[in-house]
C-alpha cells in the first residue's frame, strides 16, 4: 500500500487526456486542448477543486513532452513504452473487448486466444498497472477517483489494493455484452475483468440494458456484485456548445458548399459516423440502394449524404471496411446517378464543421448501429436542425431507451425494413417532424456533459 498521499482530490483517468503535443519543425512542442463531456466536466466542478486527468501518451510529440518536463496544470501523462500501449490499445482494448462487448465476431473464425494474445494480455496488465500506480501516487487521503471505459478494466481492482481508502468510480462509455457472449473470453481473463471492474466503489453505464448485462456478467462469473453499486447515468449532448458551433462562419460555409452538393430542392439523408465496426455503414447504404428500388419516385429527389470518418486505420479489418463503404457507395453512385444527380455524397475525411452542416440541412437522420454504448451523433442532430428531422435509429443504440419513441426504430440487419423506415421518414409531414424533432432534443440534452460528470462524483461521494 502507499505510504504517502497525493494532493488531488478528483482524479480522472482514461487512455486519451484532454491535451496532445505535435513536434513543430523547429522542435518546440505544439499543444492541442480537446473538447468532450469529461473536459466539460472537470471545468463543471471548479478549478479549486484539486483536480487531476491521469492519461497516457499516445503520440511521439506526448511522449517527448514527458519527457521534457513540459505539461499542462492538472494533467499528467504517462509515458508507457510504444510497444506496450500499441499491445493493451490495439491487440486488447480494441480488438478483444471493443468486439466483445460489440459482439462483432464471426465466430467461425475468431477470436483465436493464442500465445499472441497471452503476450497482449500481459501488455494489458501492465498498462492497467501503471495508471493504477500513477493514480495511487497523486491522490490524496480519500480521494475521488473516476476511472474511464474498456481500456482500464483492471484499474480499480489494481487501484484498491494500493490505496483502500480512495473511493473508486468506473464509467463504460461501450455496452457490455450479456452473459453468453461475455464467457467467449478465457476464464481467467474474464474473471480478471470482472474482479477488476468489481474493485471499483460504484460502477456506471450509459444505459439500463448495459448495466444489467453486467450485473448478470457477475453473478455468473465472480460471485454477485459484492459491495459494488452499479449506476445508470445516460450522457446527453452539450446543445449550448452545438447550437454555437453550429452557427459560426465556417460552419455557414460548407452548408452552402453542401446545399450545391445536394442540389436545389432535394431531400437529404443524413449519417455521420467513424467508419467503426458496429456503426453499420454498410447496411445502411445497402438500404437506401433499396428505398430508390422500391420507391423510384425518390430518384432525382433525395441524396445521402454520408460522412464517414476514418478510424483505427492501423487495423486490417477497419482498413477493409473503409475500402466496402467506399466500393458500395461508388456502386450506387455509378448504377442510378445521372448527370444532375450524385445519389451518395460521400466524405471520409474528418470535418467537424461540415457534420454539423449536414445536421443543420438533415432532413432525415440515419443512425443504425449493430450494437452502440450510446451514439450521441442521434442526440446531436435533433439539437443542431434547422427545420426539425426525422430520425431512423437502431433499436441497439443505447439512445433508443431515450429517443425510441419519437424516433422510426429499426432492426439494423434488416436491410428492407430500414428502407421503408427511410421512406417513412422522408414522407413524415413538416409539421409532424418538427414536432417529433423538438421532443427528440428534449431528451437528448437531459444530462448535458458537464452534469453526468457531476452526477457520478456525487453519487461515487454519496
Amino acid at each position: 500500500m502507499a505510504s504517502t498521499y497525493g494532493a488531488a482530490q478528483v482524479l480522472v483517468a482514461s487512455n486519451r487526456g484532454p491535451v496532445s503535443y505535435a513536434v513543430r519543425e523547429d522542435g518546440s512542442l505544439d499543444a492541442r486542448r480537446g473538447g468532450g463531456g469529461l473536459v466539460s466536466g472537470l471545468s463543471a466542478i471548479g478549478s479549486d477543486a484539486d483536480a487531476l486527468w491521469v492519461c497516457s501518451a499516445l503520440s511521439d510529440g506526448d511522449r517527448e513532452a514527458v519527457r521534457r518536463g513540459v505539461g499542462e496544470d492538472g494533467v499528467r501523462m504517462l509515458d508507457i513504452p510504444a510497444d506496450v500501449h500499441a499491445d493493451a490499445y490495439n491487440g486488447i482494448a480494441n480488438s478483444v473487448l471493443w468486439f466483445v462487448h460489440h459482439m462483432l465476431y464471426q465466430t467461425p473464425l475468431e477470436p483465436v486466444f493464442d500465445a499472441e494474445f497471452r503476450r497482449q494480455w500481459a501488455s494489458y496488465e501492465t498498462y492497467n498497472r501503471a495508471f493504477a500506480e500513477a493514480l495511487a501516487e497523486e491522490a490524496a487521503r480519500g480521494a475521488a477517483v473516476v476511472v474511464q471505459d474498456y481500456h482500464l478494466t483492471l484499474v480499480p481492482g489494481m487501484l484498491r489494493e494500493l490505496r483502500p481508502d480512495l473511493r473508486i468510480g468506473h464509467f463504460s462509455h461501450t455496452p457490455w455484452a450479456p452473459p453468453e457472449y461475455f464467457r467467449m473470453l478465457p476464464d481467467d481473463v474474464a474473471g480478471q475483468v470482472l474482479r477488476g471492474m468489481l474493485g471499483a466503489d460504484r460502477l456506471g453505464f450509459l444505459t439500463e440494458r448495459w448495466a444489467e448485462a453486467f450485473t448478470a456478467c457477475a453473478e455468473q462469473f465472480a460471485g454477485g456484485l459484492g459491495g459494488t453499486r452499479v449506476g445508470v447515468h445516460g450522457l446527453g449532448a452539450d446543445a449550448d456548445f452545438l447550437r454555437e458551433r453550429a452557427h459560426e462562419p465556417d460552419v455557414e460555409e460548407r452548408m452552402a458548399a453542401l446545399r450545391e452538393e445536394i442540389g436545389e430542392g432535394r431531400r437529404s439523408i443524413v449519417r455521420v459516423d467513424r467508419t467503426e465496426l458496429s456503426k453499420n455503414i454498410v447496411r445502411g447504404l445497402l438500404a437506401y440502394r433499396q428505398l430508390l428500388d422500391d420507391h423510384p419516385e425518390w430518384r432525382e429527389r433525395v441524396v445521402h449524404v454520408a460522412f464517414a470518418y476514418p478510424s483505427r486505420q492501423d487495423l486490417a479489418v477497419y482498413r477493409d471496411y473503409t475500402a466496402e463503404v467506399q466500393r458500395v457507395s461508388d456502386e450506387i453512385n455509378a448504377a442510378y446517378g445521372t448527370p444532375g444527380w450524385t445519389p451518395v455524397v460521400l466524405n471520409l475525411k474528418d470535418d467537424f464543421a461540415r457534420s454539423l452542416a449536414a445536421y443543420r440541412l438533415a432532413d432525415v437522420a440515419l443512425v443504425n448501429p449493430i450494437r452502440d454504448g450510446m451514439n450521441l451523433v442521434a442526440k446531436e442532430v435533433p439539437v443542431v436542425s434547422d427545420a426539425g428531422c426525422a430520425l431512423v435509429l437502431s433499436r441497439e443504440a443505447g439512445a433508443y431507451e431515450e429517443l425510441g419513441e419519437d424516433a422510426i426504430t429499426v432492426n439494423p440487419y434488416d436491410v428492407t425494413g430500414t428502407a421503408a423506415a427511410l421512406h417513412e421518414a422522408l414522407s413524415m409531414r413538416p409539421e409532424e417532424r418538427a414536432e417529433r424533432s423538438k421532443r427528440l432534443a428534449a431528451a437528448a440534452t437531459a444530462l448535458p456533459p458537464a452534469q453526468w460528470f457531476v452526477d457520478q462524483l456525487e453519487a461515487l461521494r454519496g
